[in-house]
């Protein structure tokens, strides 16, 4: 299995769709970065990928909270397509079968009930405060040095 972690802002809405007695959600994650090139030139490079996130009927509430600009990070399974542009030429796209979700936060930080921590994956139950918590805490030694 190859899996892809993304960090990235929404560039839109997500749009729900019902297939076959499940919904997919889907919705466009954009990855910027700059950088100098060999020249010297300041590059402004932004990558795209198109997700796909398939849960339960009942279980979407993360779908209230995808809305544009949202930092969000996502892993899931990578697909390339290839296409023809507009100006007719051979193009790709990069897409992702997701299967987490995990809100970071972003221009959506102070809508009411957006926790900068949620996290979804596939069953689309969020992951526990308690867990996260524990799995990154670091342990400080004891310091019986008196100053």
């Amino acid at each position: 299995m190859i899996k892809l972690q993304i960090i990235g802002h929404l560039g839109g809405d997500c749009t729900t769709n019902e297939v076959s007695g499940r919904t997919v959600i889907n919705f466009n994650v954009a990855h910027s970065e700059k950088f100098k090139d060999s020249q010297g030139n300041l590059v402004d490079k932004t990558t795209w990928v198109k997700c796909a996130y398939w849960t339960d009927q009942n279980r979407t509430g993360i779908a209230q909270y995808l809305k544009k600009g949202q930092l969000i990070y996502a892993e899931g399974s990578p697909e390339a397509e290839a296409y023809m542009n507009k100006e007719n030429q051979a193009a790709a796209s990069l897409k992702m079968s997701v299967f987490r979700i995990q809100l970071l936060g972003g221009k959506n930080d102070n809508q009411e009930g957006n926790s900068q921590q949620d996290s979804y994956q596939r069953s689309s139950t969020p992951v526990s405060k308690a867990t996260q918590q524990t799995s990154s805490a670091v342990e400080e030694p004891a310091d019986d040095l008196p100053f």
